[in-house]
């Protein structure tokens, strides 16, 4: 579902550093955040790790941040999972916040249906960018389009971003059941 140039659904949610992370306090001091809905289950997140990484090095000096967050059902306790995401954290030497979305609340506010799927926004909160990271998880060597990269450096630079929609593709969200 594109929701280009809505307000993005604000947030608070806790990290894995145990600090809340509240997105309208975030954006007051960024010009650009990707919101990258993500696990540690999903291939398709464990190809796009070192290209997430890269984006927050290269960007983060011109007010941007990644903010990963986990949205999977789990059925270990919270604090489990939490120590789960921390120790995956810590083994890819993760340079951004990884966050947890233990109600799901936030997943279904942004109607996210896989993972890896990006929302990147304005410092208004505003959606700017939806989708794919690139056309090729499986080899940087082979994308040809860098869709998140491109349009980070497009709206930090004050120009609208030209392909702002793609289809995001990935591993389902594990719902919880009621």
């Amino acid at each position: 579902m594109n929701t280009i140039g809505n307000y993005a659904p604000d947030f608070e949610i806790p990290g894995i550093d145990r600090e809340v992370y509240h997105l309208g306090s975030y954006r007051k001091k960024l010009k650009a955040i990707a919101v990258v809905f993500m696990n540690s289950e999903s291939p398709e997140v464990e190809q796009y790790l070192e290209r997430l990484k890269q984006l927050q090095a290269d960007f983060s000096s011109q007010g941007f941040t990644v903010m990963g967050i986990d949205s999977n059902h789990r059925s270990e306790a919270i604090a489990d999972s939490m120590e789960g995401m921390k120790q995956y954290a810590h083994g890819h030497e993760l340079n951004f916040p990884y966050l947890r979305d233990t109600t799901q609340d936030v997943a279904k506010a942004f109607k996210v249906k896989v993972m890896p799927t990006v929302y990147l926004l304005d410092s208004d909160a505003v959606i700017r960018y939806q989708g794919r990271i690139d056309d090729c998880a499986e080899s940087i060597d082979r994308v040809n389009h860098h869709y998140l990269r491109d349009s980070i450096s497009t709206m930090l630079s004050g120009r609208k971003i030209a392909k702002d929609y793609v289809e995001p593709a990935g591993t389902s969200i594990k719902w919880r059941n009621f």
